[in-house]
């Protein structure tokens, strides 16, 4: 599946609460997904159309409520927005193959990471193969 999919088809292979964020843009609760505390080793992949994006060995306890990265599999897995809503400026982080939101990225806020960057992304939008990495 890639970008060329239609909203239809989004709504129809996606969960209602997957599509409000996959497609929608939308963010869960904190502390409330799947993979908030998940150590388990694989690869994250986009729920909506399974291309790999982070791999677990890049999955850091950030304590934000939500699963927090410090780099993707590679710059071509994710693409980049300005995001102005709710009266910040944030970056938005997107799948580069289907264009589904993820989450958002943000830098400089002092974790003991090899980026100083900390992918903030929706468990909902992640799908985690075990053992693949």
């Amino acid at each position: 599946m890639t970008k060329d999919e239609t909203e239809l088809h989004w709504q129809e292979v996606l969960s209602p609460e997957e599509y409000a964020v996959l497609r929608q843009g939308g963010t869960e609760r904190p502390f409330t997904g799947e993979y908030v505390d998940t150590t388990a080793a694989g690869m994250y992949q986009c729920r909506a159309c399974g291309a790999d994006l982070f791999p677990s060995d890049t999955k850091f306890e950030s304590h934000c409520g939500w699963p927090s990265f410090y780099a993707p599999l590679a710059e071509d897995r994710v693409r980049y927005i300005r995001d102005t809503s709710m009266g910040m400026e944030r970056i938005e982080v997107r799948c580069a193959n289907c264009d589904s939101h993820m989450g958002h990225v943000f830098e400089g806020e002092g974790y003991d990471t090899p980026t100083d960057q900390r992918y903030c992304i929706n468990s909902i939008s992640l799908k985690l193969a075990e053992g693949q990495e």
